[in-house]
């Protein structure tokens, strides 16, 4: 006989959300890895001692890792699926009476308590303090890379580099991202005779200042940069910066993120991955002289020059501070160009008058070469160039590659939502610390 199924409400219900959600979930696995108890004590000077209770903040941060770990972007969708999903309840430790906190109070706590105190830095540090505790951080080999996340901000809408800031500042209101900009600007040191000068910007967006107008995957747009440190034997993120989409910034951003991995961390890693992009003398020189073995492909523009001998003709003299051309001739050294970056050698005008290499050589009186501070450094990475160690690192750099292929298609990591390089850095920071969460699930799963 064909059945028929009858709704009828029952008077009384036995029901317990942990029997429903099931022992090989992600959430399930993962709970009890991060230890939520800091969030009261990050927060406590931030709450009053009278007056009516708030919102947990752990329930809130709970709510929001379950969004970066399910890759659901909208925090209305969020609260919607949270009502709705019995293992989302559970891990946020709500019963099924309880209420859902509005979607609003989430940007009200995470402009101002949230990131007042930086509590997506601790969880973040956490997740990694339990990454180690597992046995996925081993601190040798290490690999950096950036990749552009679309910012929340339109390409048509543009300010001249030079007179965007005198715009924002007689607006009529100022917005959070356009004030966390201006006090970026007022805040900023003078710029260092040591490192190169800054470039500044050709057109800045009116909506999202801090973020770079990049034409790296196709038509311009405004965006940032997710810098992680990757540990190249278990996958797993030791450390993220958010940057504008920018080379200059992208590259300033691995020496803060292998100090800070060292003083927080404890990591003294034996070498460093990454792409020529990153191949800049300072930063290999930076590298060597923490006895990390960079390898990376060294930005060479000596061969730049057709019509002319390049500066691979002429032979440089360690002892005497020199070069010498094809013809044998000297070239002494002149002094260091104003950016301090380059030595400049130059040869006597005497000796290039009566050469019979001058037309292959120079147009000029003279013939002028140089170097670079960092030269040394540069040829020591040349060295490298080849060699067995050499290949098979650059063979395993290509793992971060996945590592980002994860955080833009399974996490959702495409556009940014919140603006702002604070904004950025809270969203690659949470991204980060649920790829590890789900790292160390995939750990703890059965065989």
């Amino acid at each position: 006989m064909m059945g028929r199924q009858v709704a009828q409400g029952a008077l009384f219900y036995g029901f317990r959300l942990d029997e429903h959600v099931p022992v090989d979930h992600l959430l399930r696995r993962i709970d009890g890895v991060p230890d939520f108890g800091f969030v009261r004590e990050a927060l406590a000077s931030s709450y009053s001692a009278n007056g009516r209770p708030s919102i947990d903040p752990e329930l809130m941060l709970r709510m929001l890792l379950v969004g970066y770990l399910f890759g659901i972007r909208s925090e209305r969708r969020l609260c919607e699926e949270v009502h709705l999903n019995l293992a989302y309840r559970w891990f946020c430790r709500l019963d099924l009476a309880d209420r859902v906190p509005d979607h609003s109070t989430f940007s009200k706590n995470r402009h101002g308590r949230f990131r007042a105190c930086d509590l997506h830095r601790l969880l973040f540090e956490q997740v990694v303090a339990r990454c180690a505790a597992a046995g996925l951080v081993t601190g040798r080999d290490l690999a950096v890379d950036g990749s552009t996340i679309m910012a929340d901000a339109s390409r048509e809408k543009k300010l001249k580099g030079a007179d965007a800031a005198d715009e924002l500042r007689a607006g009529e209101s100022i917005s959070r991202p356009v004030a966390e900009y201006l006090a970026a600007l007022d805040a900023a040191l003078p710029p260092d005779p040591d490192e190169p000068a800054p470039v500044d910007p050709t057109s800045i967006s009116p909506t999202d200042p801090q973020a770079a107008l990049t034409c790296k995957h196709g038509p311009a747009r405004y965006a940032y940069a997710i810098n992680p440190l990757l540990d190249l034997d278990t996958d797993c993120i030791l450390d993220v910066e958010a940057t504008p989409a920018r080379f200059a910034a992208e590259v300033a951003a691995t020496r803060t993120l292998v100090s800070r991995a060292g003083t927080r961390l404890g990591i003294e890693p034996a070498s460093l991955s990454a792409d020529k992009a990153y191949g800049s003398g300072r930063l290999l020189g930076w590298l060597i002289d923490r006895n990390i073995t960079p390898y990376i492909p060294v930005i060479d523009r000596t061969r730049q020059r057709d019509a002319f001998f390049t500066r691979d003709a002429f032979r440089y003299d360690r002892e005497a501070d020199a070069y010498r051309c094809p013809a044998d001739k000297l070239l002494g050294y002149c002094g260091t160009n104003r950016t301090k970056l380059v030595r400049v050698y130059r040869s006597r005008p005497a000796d290039c008058t009566a050469c019979e290499l001058k037309p292959k050589c120079t147009i000029g009186p003279k013939r002028g070469v140089t170097r670079l501070v960092s030269e040394e450094a540069r040829d020591t990475v040349r060295a490298l160039a080849g060699t067995d160690a050499y290949v098979h690192a650059r063979r395993r750099r290509q793992r971060i590659e996945r590592v980002f292929g994860h955080l833009k298609r399974t996490l959702g990591l495409r556009t940014l939502k919140l603006r702002g390089l604070l904004g950025a850095a809270e969203e690659f920071t949470m991204a980060a610390a649920a790829y590890n969460l789900q790292l160390l699930a995939r750990q703890a799963a059965p065989a």
